[in-house]
């Protein structure tokens, strides 16, 4: 059972309430086409769990949701909160409109949040720089090394990860900032595209499954600043008049193609919530059409991710302690 957020890498929690299982806070169930969700209480994102630890905690999701008398719902969806804190989304048979807004809206707007939030401390350490920067001319300091101070903020900025996109067992490329600028969709033949991604080392172009995670894991990046529910709907929109989100990708490539090779950082916003709404749902389809161990994949390195990330944190003596403890209790047992 796997207990880390696939697109940030954190922990999901756990729960006491469901006992076949015990992951996450947030819940979304669909009984009907039989999907399971743990939705990320960091990012917001919805991770669809591998089948075999699904059936059943649906039973059980199911059987509370119905139990419990404060929920809010609409004829398509439903949201419970149970006394011992859990949340329950229970999926009905909703328009993509309203799927989306329940799915996408609380994620995007979190971010939203937190983007003004950022803005505005930002603008408090540019006004501080500023006013720092003139009281360093005031006291004798050259202009060129006040600016040299911007300009090195500038250039921590642009070296700042803002995705690590997985390349096989305990490996993956580290996207930076400056290098979104970049990082366009191609078109191959009518249907097909590809993704340019230039990265720590050098620059890949990914094709098929490998370009749908990894556009996924890319567009939470760009798409930072979140969405308001009017800018989810419209996104929704763009992909309904494509037909499905598997097309959309395709068109997309075509269009920015034929317009200059637009990177997508420079997509249009509601194009790139599209894109990243279809890349969502599109690596839901292929899992639920057969390829779970595409899915299980994507679990499995995120696990490893997060188990990198924790050792970079931990000091070299603390881990040798570690290994040692556990070494020392595995001959004991």
């Amino acid at each position: 059972m796997f207990r880390t957020c696939i697109f940030c890498h954190s922990t999901l929690g756990e729960n006491a309430v469901i006992e076949r299982f015990p992951v996450g806070r947030r819940l979304a169930f669909d009984p009907e086409k039989g999907r399971l969700w743990v939705v990320c209480a960091h990012c917001r994102r919805w991770n669809l769990t591998p089948l075999e630890e699904r059936w059943e905690a649906i039973e059980d999701c199911e059987r509370r949701f119905r139990a419990t008398r404060v929920r809010v719902s609409t004829d398509e969806i439903g949201l419970a909160r149970l006394r011992e804190g859990l949340e329950l989304i229970r999926i009905g048979r909703p328009l993509r409109p309203e799927f989306a807004a329940w799915r996408y809206g609380a994620q995007l707007g979190s971010r939203r949040r937190a983007a003004l939030v950022m803005g505005a401390a930002t603008g408090v350490v540019a006004t501080g720089a500023l006013v720092g920067g003139a009281a360093m001319i005031l006291a004798g300091a050259s202009l060129p090394l006040v600016w040299g101070g911007v300009s090195v903020g500038q250039a921590l900025l642009k070296r700042r990860a803002v995705a690590r996109i997985p390349a096989g067992r305990r490996f993956f490329f580290t996207v930076r900032y400056v290098h979104l600028e970049r990082a366009a969709l191609l078109p191959r033949g009518d249907a097909d595209w590809s993704l340019r991604l230039a990265y720590d080392g050098g620059q890949r172009e990914f094709v098929g499954a490998p370009a749908l995670r990894a556009s996924s894991h890319l567009l939470a990046a760009v798409n930072a600043a979140g969405a308001s529910r009017i800018e989810v709907v419209d996104a929704v929109s763009m992909i309904e008049s494509v037909g499905t989100p598997e097309r959309y990708f395709g068109h997309v490539a075509r269009r920015a193609t034929k317009l200059g090779n637009i990177a997508i950082p420079n997509l249009p916003a509601e194009v790139r919530l599209a894109l990243e709404m279809s890349a969502h749902e599109e690596s839901e389809r292929r899992a639920l059409e057969g390829e779970l161990a595409t899915l299980r994949t994507e679990w499995e390195e995120a696990e490893e991710i997060a188990a990198i990330a924790d050792d970079l944190l931990v000091p070299p003596p603390v881990r040798s302690w570690i290994d040692r403890a556990r070494a020392a209790n595995g001959r004991r047992s």
